[in-house]
């Protein structure tokens, strides 16, 4: 019998890597390969405590977590395997743990047991989401060659940290640790884990599971250049204290320490030592994870499907219960969008994005929307915005010279696309840093078409018009190739290429399937990429801007920006302690990242549209103030909130074998809606500077 089917849509977001342009189908799972072994022992050989005994405590004034017991900080579960005898999965070696190191003494536990929840207590669990992705991933690993695309969101997805951000208030809620603590140095947290975390081969997550990231990060084995740099600059070192208590330490002292610090372990009993075989050998890996569901079964180029696991350790905790309702996770490679659409139809799958208008708004004029079987939902949300537009790749020679990116800005009427293709439903984005407060440099505005700001560009460069009306340099047209990778954004390109003909810029517009569009950007073989970036918490400019990361494949600087000033500049942020300062470096960075002119600013889209079968419920908030997909399955910080109906579900299929209609619903959610995104800025912004 049929218990539930999901379509996941969702922008490509990791924390730390890219997301692709096109709005993506992804999801996550079991492991039914990895060998069980329980490898590091009881303590003291106590049952395991549960969540309400070990998160007692008396809260102080400041919403400290203090332990008057002294509990908190004891070193009862302090064990050494001096033998070496732990063994990883597959006879993986596993070197022997050293000793613990005391803890400091002073230390302040915290924890937050009291901000909102934000699930439902009418979600009930069972039915199977069945999803589908555009096109199958090249790998399964989360780092290495490959690894970069839109479906590592979904493993990773179910790999949980030691904190996370609590989606509406952006405190700290516990993750895989119950209690943090910071030290006076302004480098360091301690971390109390959760004694009943588990791995999904049922492996304990102890403090060396965290150590060994390190070792696992920095590792040349694992062929991931940025990670060996990131984990080699931005941490210093993970102490184990005891199994189950670490301290992170950060290179410098850092305003938002939490932030860098709150990784996610490794599993050190699975990989053991690293050779140079890792890249192959974990190709296809289901490595085990900490989350809620793991990889069950796969077909390459058919389908992935994930298994909820049935005795999760994190079940009850507090920002955990009552969410990822879903006993399992489907998808199928549906290369072709339209009949992607045509299986939503049929109920084959439950639930589409309708962000792009013409699904809003025509395609949803059909039979199962209007007898009232499909609900829609427009929510707004209020998040840092994804820098989705037109990446030019400087190493290209036609884009060497700053006058003719600036003349290629100038030629797109963005303005155009939004008010003829996507109904003025989507607003300008200005830049590539906007939603991040403070830290956005709100001066800057989008550059508007203009054909005579291009003529004097072009002119002043040495360019002239052709018999064919594209300007021409020598040897040299200016027709560049647009890499993109769905289908539906089409009309939008076509706009563009027809308005940019007016200017003298010719677009070739290339199509790819989306793996093989985002490995052509990664490899910096495109012109002009159409994409988008995942975001953070706060900008990150060293992955995508610094000159360390030009010119070289497999990193984000895809645009190759080779700039003194800016890597001046993105090295003192970086490197600041003073949040006055970051902020002030940040305004100056992304100015100068607008001067550079090799990032063409296009949409943004602060909110989200679904058409989903009634069956599936939402709760009663629908969604959280950083909720960009609300069917998202995985998503430790705001995904899982959804629910199936099994008897609405077949309530709902007797209707349709009756003929038997319900009431149409179309829900308006504006409770977040940002203040200026109704504020589509009119752009009369003047000509820019003629100087390279």
């Amino acid at each position: 019998m049929k218990t539930g089917h999901i379509v996941c849509w969702r922008s490509i977001f990791t924390i730390i890597t890219v997301a692709l342009f096109i709005v993506c189908l992804i999801g996550c799972g079991e492991d039914k390969n990895s060998s069980k072994n329980s490898g590091l022992p009881e303590k003291n050989g106590v049952p395991k405590k549960s969540e309400a005994s070990k998160n007692s405590g008396v809260r102080d004034s400041a919403d400290k977590l203090t332990d008057p017991g002294g509990k908190l900080t004891d070193s009862a579960d302090k064990l050494t395997d001096p033998e070496g005898k732990l063994t990883g999965s597959e006879g993986k070696t596993v070197t022997p743990l050293s000793a613990s190191i005391p803890l400091p003494d002073g230390i302040e536990w915290l924890t937050n047991d009291t901000d909102p929840v934000i699930s439902s207590d009418n979600a009930v669990k069972g039915g199977t989401l069945h999803s589908a992705i555009l096109s199958f991933p090249m790998t399964f690993r989360t780092v290495g060659p490959d690894s970069n695309g839109s479906f590592r969101s979904a493993i990773l997805d179910n790999q949980l940290s030691l904190i996370n951000i609590h989606p509406d208030t952006e405190n700290i809620i516990p993750e895989l640790a119950t209690h943090w603590a910071f030290d006076k140095d302004k480098k360091t947290m301690y971390f109390r884990l959760n004694k009943d975390a588990t791995w999904s081969d049922g492996v304990p997550v102890t403090a060396w599971d965290f150590s060994y990231t390190l070792e696992f990060m920095r590792s040349e084995h694992i062929i991931a250049p940025w990670y060996n740099d990131y984990y080699t600059k931005e941490i210093e070192s993970v102490t184990v204290h005891d199994y189950h208590t670490l301290s992170v330490k950060s290179t410098k002292a850092k305003p938002d320490l939490y932030l860098t610090v709150g990784i996610a372990p490794v599993p050190r009993h699975y990989f053991g030592t690293l050779n140079k075989d890792f890249v192959n050998e974990y190709n296809w890996k289901i490595v085990p994870n900490t989350g809620t569901y793991q990889i069950d079964d796969f077909k390459k180029g058919k389908y992935i499907n994930f298994k909820r696991k049935k005795l999760w350790w994190g079940e009850n905790l507090r920002y955990f219960k009552n969410r990822f309702n879903v006993d399992r996770v489907n998808f199928t490679v549906v290369r072709d969008f339209n009949m992607l659409w045509e299986y939503f139809k049929k109920g084959e799958i439950d639930m589409f994005g309708l962000t792009m208008p013409n699904y809003w708004y025509e395609r949803a004029n059909t039979d199962v929307f209007n007898k009232g079987y499909v609900e829609k939902i427009w929510f707004f949300n209020d998040t840092q915005r994804s820098a989705s537009g037109m990446w030019l790749n400087e190493d290209k020679p036609i884009f060497a010279d700053r006058r003719v990116r600036l003349a290629f800005s100038h030629a797109m009427n963005v303005q155009k696309v939004i008010d003829n293709v996507l109904r003025g439903d989507y607003f300008r984005l200005d830049q590539a840093y906007v939603g991040y407060g403070a830290y956005t440099n709100r001066e800057i505005k989008a550059r508007p078409f203009n054909i005579g700001t291009v003529e004097s560009l072009m002119t002043d460069a040495g360019w002239s018009r052709g018999s064919d009306g594209i300007w021409q340099n020598g040897q040299m047209r200016f027709s560049v190739e647009v890499t993109y990778g769905f289908e539906e954004h089409t009309p939008r390109l076509v706009v563009l290429k027809e308005e940019a003909l007016k200017a003298g810029v010719e677009l070739k517009l290339q199509q790819l399937d989306s793996t093989a569009a985002f490995k052509t950007v990664l490899e910096k073989k495109h012109d002009v990429a159409w994409m988008g970036w995942s975001t953070g918490m706060r900008p990150s400019y060293w992955e995508g801007w610094h000159s360390v990361n030009a010119h070289k494949v497999q990193t984000n600087n895809i645009t190759n920006t080779d700039n003194p000033e800016i890597d001046s500049l993105i090295d003192r942020y970086r490197e600041s302690l003073d949040e006055k300062e970051r902020i002030e470096l940040s305004i100056k960075i992304q100015s100068l990242i607008h001067e550079q002119a090799s990032f063409v600013p296009t949409f943004m889209v602060p909110y989200v549209r679904h058409g989903y079968w009634r069956w599936l419920k939402l709760p009663s908030n629908n969604g959280t103030r950083k909720s960009e997909d609300l069917f998202d399955p995985f998503g430790s910080m705001t995904g899982g909130l959804f629910w199936f109906d099994q008897k609405i579900y077949e309530e709902t299929k007797q209707a349709m074998k009756n003929g038997t209609m319900f009431e149409p619903v179309t829900i308006i959610d504006e409770k977040f809606k940002p203040a200026s995104s109704g504020d589509n800025a009119n752009q009369s912004g003047g000509n820019d500077k003629l100087s390279k």
